[in-house]
């Protein structure tokens, strides 16, 4: 008989002893009984008998988890301070054939890569000669061209490659792109696919037909052998940061397994990371694949004014196509007190309930607490309420009412709930079925159209007012990325609706000396990349308690004098789904002594989110 310790897989249940008449290999996936039922888990360690008595491993599947898989879990529980069920969890683990290595089917014919130009040629021999880089390319540059010809040169030596986007909604159309070069060598993978469909894709992989996998940050986790290729594209998008544990960023964990696995890994943005820009070697290409004219034009104002609705209907009326950007999503407006100032507020959460007026409710985008529009002051009894800042349901009924006969594409969260109304909605803008395209942070991932020759962007000022240190890059990105959706093809204008025009002005034609720029100011804070940030979270329903928590937090933190301690107390966002937040943001010159204060304060009470993207 061996013994075995395991862990059960997706469970915060500690390791557990379990007995099994055959040898099993590190990271074989098993099956256990669990009190009354049965529970996955793997195997991660051969030990002596035990002095209690074991039950017995039930069956043994003919999947494994790869060493490489089960070192990187490792550091990722570590690094991101969770267990590691919830690291392992991630992947997906091979089948027992695949670990043997799976033959890679030779090519039948060989792949057609594009014709590049000769600056994206430049890039492309330049890029083949690094192991870690940052492709730097204006947007309209030709990036994708380069990122295909690199997969065809992986798969001409027999290797596989993953090739990863911030978000799903950039999945429709880069896979029609990837089609036409790859065929059913491709497939995209993502959370919204359908267990029958996972399963399909796995049975490709083992069979060796699949040889290159593209989607969201799960994509990052499936099993490919010969792995010679991670592609993170929008590598400057906060969609790769998981908001949940394992709080991983799959840019970094990306980087990491390119070392760990000897792969080539391409990070690429129009608007790269601070982060990425200061560590990376940089190729650029600083040219648009086609070169068209851009006129900005800056306008003041909060809403869909006179300026705004006149350009649009200029457009519309030369049947060309618009843009309209929002930093909100839905109607994510909130009612508010003219008497006493006062947000009408979640009951269970303290941020504004925001107005949806399509479903004539009010609804905490926290816990999903909702209730019928109000009309009066909880606070003081003032009637009526107003309503603050302009969501997409009233910008769409503000432009309709104005513009006969636009039809508006609504390009958000709440409109796109899933794949297939994602694929219908993009399907009706490309053929011209609808005149303008409006919505949130959507609109800003890569998405390519020949015929926008007008781009809106409201909301700037909001963004620039953020509490959050990288809110001066977030609003820079934005524009850049917004504005980079028109003038593809063909001259365009770009309306930026915003109180400080001169911040923007100064950089409208070079993201690099902005990025310049603000890697001083970061260098001068003290800021990422010039230092290491970490944030705690305590949320408990008892306010006194969480406090208490977070103040002996604090004394114990104290004692590690390379750690500063940037301030303490309530969250921006004090209270979820009834439970009281605190927090701690935490400072180091590097993450060793962070990681070190952070392992000896960690307990069940608290939640440690290690390179923090998010500070409600």
């Amino acid at each position: 008989m061996q013994y075995y310790k395991i862990i059960l897989l997706r469970s915060s249940a500690p390791d557990l002893t379990y007995s099994s008449h055959e040898i099993l290999a590190m990271g074989t996936v098993v099956t256990v009984p669990l009190k009354t039922t049965f529970k996955d888990a793997v195997v991660i360690l051969e030990v002596e008998k035990p002095e209690f008595n074991t039950a017995e491993i039930v069956s043994v599947t003919d999947r494994v988890y790869s060493a490489e898989q089960m070192e990187i879990a490792k550091f990722i529980s570590e690094y991101y301070f969770s267990s590691f069920s919830e690291a392992i969890s991630l992947f997906l683990p091979f089948s027992t054939q695949e670990a043997q290595g799976v033959k890679i089917k030779t090519l039948v014919e060989p792949i057609v890569a594009p014709i590049l130009s000769a600056i994206q040629e430049k890039a492309y021999e330049q890029l083949l000669k690094k192991d870690r880089a940052l492709l730097f390319g204006v947007t309209g540059s030709g990036k994708t061209e380069i990122f295909i010809s690199l997969m065809v040169k992986m798969m001409e030596e027999g290797k596989t490659s993953i090739f990863l986007m911030p978000e799903i909604s950039l999945t429709p159309q880069m896979e029609k792109r990837l089609k036409v070069y790859f065929g059913d060598a491709v497939e995209m993978w993502h959370s919204k696919l359908t267990k029958k469909k996972k399963a399909s894709i796995l049975e490709g992989i083992e069979a060796g037909n699949i040889r290159i996998i593209a989607g969201a940050r799960s994509a990052l986790f499936v099993p490919l052998s010969n792995l010679g290729l991670i592609i993170v594209d929008e590598e400057h998008d906060d969609s790769y940061k998981a908001m949940t544990r394992p709080r991983y960023h799959a840019r970094d964990v990306a980087v990491l397994m390119g070392q760990k696995l000897e792969t080539k890994v391409l990070l690429a943005s129009a608007t790269p990371s601070m982060t990425s820009y200061y560590k990376f070697d940089v190729v650029k290409l600083e040219k648009p694949y086609v070169e068209t004219k851009k006129r900005y034009k800056f306008i003041t104002g909060n809403s869909i004014n006179t300026p705004i609705l006149t350009m649009l209907d200029k457009n519309f009326k030369g049947k060309e196509q618009s843009l309209l950007f929002l930093p909100t999503r839905g109607n994510f407006k909130y009612l508010y007190c003219e008497n006493c100032g006062k947000t009408h507020l979640c009951p269970y959460c303290s941020v504004g309930m925001a107005l949806h007026r399509q479903r004539r409710h009010l609804k905490c985008h926290y816990c999903n607490f909702t209730e019928t529009i109000q009309d009066t002051c909880t606070q003081c009894g003032h009637s009526p309420l107003k309503s603050e800042r302009m969501g997409t349901q009233e910008a769409i009924e503000v432009i309709e009412s104005s513009i006969k006969g636009i039809e508006v594409e609504q390009f958000d969260k709440d409109s796109i709930t899933t794949a297939k109304k994602l694929k219908e909605a993009l399907r009706r803008f490309e053929s011209g079925e609808s005149n303008l395209l409006l919505g949130t942070q959507m609109l800003s991932k890569g998405h390519d159209y020949a015929n926008i020759t007008l781009s809106v962007i409201m909301g700037l000022d909001y963004i620039l007012g953020l509490a959050d240190y990288r809110a001066r890059e977030r609003a820079m990105s934005l524009l850049f990325q917004i504005a980079g959706r028109s003038g593809r093809a063909k001259e365009a204008d770009v309306i930026v609706q915003t109180g400080d025009a001169e911040f923007f002005q100064t950089y409208l034609n070079d993201y690099e000396e902005f990025v310049k720029d603000e890697l001083l100011f970061l260098e001068m804070a003290n800021y990422p990349p010039f230092s290491s940030l970490a944030r705690i979270l305590i949320a408990h329903k008892d306010e006194s308690k969480a406090g208490k928590i977070t103040l002996d937090t604090v004394i114990k933190l104290k004692a590690f004098e390379e750690v500063e301690i940037v301030g303490h107390g309530k969250a921006p966002v004090e209270r979820i789904a009834n439970k009281y937040r605190f927090h701690i943001l935490l400072r180091a010159k590097s993450r060793v002594p962070l990681l070190k204060a952070l392992h000896a304060v960690e307990c069940r009470e608290i939640e440690v989110d290690m390179d923090p993207v998010e500070f409600s």
